[in-house]
């Protein structure tokens, strides 16, 4: 059982978002320590682009902050290694835009990132007629392909593939249907960052996505508080939380102790939820 799956066998998880690099990179990498260690059950880092066209303001803030500071993919890579050096044993999935890795060379970061310790990737402008050129990178990882057809280093190393109420139902189907690790499910249209409300069609969305496939569904884009966050885990099986990560560890002065308050604040939400 690989750490994505371990994570899963207490559902709902909690899974927060954060860059490395904001508001520097040695405060990002604590952040990240006090939020594997105080609740998070697995983390989305973050890797900075100059034109996150998914992120709202919030998250579009701290990457710049992030890349004007110096963050570049192979500082993030590094971090990671320092993030397990530490004792980090959660999955960390590394979630970021496509040109970097591109610039930096798809093989080469996919070997980088696994040796480092990612254990899978979020491309957000990454479509799935486009997929094969980053899957043929992270198949020459393995040396075997199992019975399945699957090269081992891409089944443990998955691309998260995300889903928005705006799919079309052909397209949900073929994308679940083939889903590794988990799903990421867009709860609304539009941009990262926080709402005053869940959607009122969640529950038949995740219902929908459910039809298609076996994988975990988690739900992320607009959820803000502990209370939010208990009502999408009792439908879902994980809570993405980034916006309003990012923006109360940022705009703290302690941002590490402020770190493992939100955890535990959102991990305690979550048990409620799965009671």
């Amino acid at each position: 059982m690989n750490r994505i799956e371990n994570a899963f066998k207490n559902k709902p998880i909690f899974m927060p978002y954060f860059p490395l690099g904001y508001p520097d990179l040695d405060t990002s990498i604590d952040v990240i320590e006090a939020l594997a260690k105080n609740g998070a059950d697995l983390i989305e880092v973050g890797l900075s682009f100059s034109d996150p066209l998914a992120d709202g303001p919030v998250i579009q803030r701290a990457t710049q902050i992030a890349l004007e500071k110096g963050i570049t993919i192979k500082k993030s890579l590094e971090a990671v290694k320092k993030l397990r050096q530490r004792g980090v044993d959660i999955p960390l999935i590394l979630m970021g835009y496509y040109n970097p890795m591109l610039a930096y060379g798809l093989e080469k970061f996919a070997r980088d990132a696994v040796e480092a310790g990612a254990d899978g990737f979020i491309v957000p402008d990454l479509p799935m007629e486009e997929l094969d050129e980053f899957e043929s990178a992270l198949g020459k990882l393995g040396d075997r392909v199992d019975g399945g057809g699957v090269p081992p280093s891409y089944r443990d190393h998955p691309l998260i593939p995300m889903l928005a109420p705006t799919t079309p139902p052909e397209r949900m189907e073929k994308i679940a249907r083939n889903a590794r690790g988990f799903i990421y499910l867009v709860s609304v249209t539009g941009v990262t960052g926080e709402r005053t409300s869940i959607s009122g069609g969640l529950g038949d969305l995740i219902h929908s996505v459910r039809e298609h496939t076996s994988a975990p569904v988690c739900v992320g884009f607009g959820i803000s508080t502990p209370e939010q966050a208990r009502q999408v885990g009792a439908l879902a099986d994980g809570v993405i939380v980034g916006s309003a990560c990012v923006k109360t560890i940022g705009g703290s002065e302690t941002p590490v102790e402020t770190a493992r308050e939100f955890a535990r604040s959102f991990r305690n939400a979550l048990r409620e939820s799965a009671d």
